[in-house]
């Protein structure tokens, strides 16, 4: 498969992956934990949807499925498939014990991106291009602008009846 076409499809993967799990699992609902309510409201002062800034702020403080998806896709491209997929899930259980986080969030985004990268195996996309593809996932939101990047995850959210009920 060509290299960047593989790094695209990868990077719509991992976004997915990522966005649905940690909404799915509730993130945009409240914080988690320490600093997510501050990053969120923080995004809710510059024009952000609430829930989004919390979604954003549980990821940045806790090792969610954004971390999950990140360290399977590494785990895979270390160690092998389906090996480095369950460690990897491993020591993200661990992070979030470590964070006193009560969410497994981390750890189901590692293991679902293992049976996807398995999966893509088939047509020919290597864990690598998962890599650089989450990396794009991540920077599509939490680095280039959070605004607009909380209301785009407030309407996932929303749509998924996991918006916040805080104010």
């Amino acid at each position: 498969m060509n290299e960047i076409l593989g790094i695209i499809i990868a990077a719509v993967l991992c976004w997915i992956n990522f966005v649905l799990i940690d909404t799915w699992m509730g993130l945009p609902e409240q914080p988690g934990v320490k600093g997510a309510e501050v990053i969120g409201r923080g995004i809710q002062k510059r024009g952000g949807d609430l829930a989004g800034g919390f979604f954003q702020g549980n990821i940045v403080c806790s090792p969610d499925a954004s971390a999950g998806t990140l360290l399977g896709a590494v785990g895979c491209y270390l160690i092998g498939f389906p090996a480095g997929g369950f460690v990897a899930a491993l020591l993200v259980f661990i992070g979030n014990r470590l964070c006193a986080d009560p969410g497994y969030a981390g750890t189901t985004g590692a293991l679902s991106i293992m049976v996807i990268i398995g999966l893509a195996s088939f047509i020919g996309m290597l864990p690598e291009q998962f890599i650089v593809g989450m990396l794009i996932a991540i920077v599509t939101i939490q680095g280039i602008d959070h605004p607009r990047a909380s209301r785009l995850l407030g309407k996932i959210a929303e749509k998924m009846g996991r918006h916040t009920e805080l104010t």
